[in-house]
C-alpha cells in the first residue's frame, strides 16, 4: 500500500504554506483537488480487484455476509487517511508535478 499516512485527522495548517509553489492559493487548492482525485481513484480500482476475488455466481446471500477476510479487507481501506489528507501532505513534501499551460503560453 503506497498510500500510508500518520495524518489520520486534519490538522491545523498555515494556509500560507498553500501559496509557495503557485503564488495563488485556489490554484493550489485546484491541484491537490485533481491529485486527490487522482487517488481516490487509484485506491478504488485497487479495493475492487481485490474483493472481485471473493465474488462467484454461486454465493448465496448467507455466504457474502460471512466472509471475514472481505470485511477486513474493506476495514483495512476504511482506515486509510482520505485522499484529500494525503494530497495536501503531497503537495506540502513537494512530492506533486504540476504545470499550468495558460501560465507557460503567457511567459509567466
Amino acid at each position: 500500500m503506497k498510500y500510508k499516512s500518520d495524518v489520520q485527522s486534519t490538522p491545523t495548517r498555515d494556509i500560507l504554506a498553500f501559496e509557495k509553489g503557485t503564488g495563488n492559493i485556489y490554484e493550489t487548492l485546484a491541484i491537490c483537488s485533481k491529485r486527490a482525485n487522482q487517488i481516490s481513484h487509484e485506491l478504488k480500482e485497487e479495493l475492487n480487484s481485490k474483493l472481485s476475488e471473493f465474488n462467484t455466481a454461486t454465493d448465496t446471500l448467507e455466504e457474502v455476509f460471512e466472509n471475514r477476510e472481505q470485511i477486513e479487507i474493506s476495514k483495512f481501506y476504511e482506515r486509510l487517511p482520505k485522499p484529500t489528507l494525503v494530497a495536501l501532505q503531497e503537495y506540502l513534501e513537494d512530492k506533486i508535478y504540476y504545470r499550468n499551460p495558460a501560465k507557460e503560453e503567457k511567459g509567466e
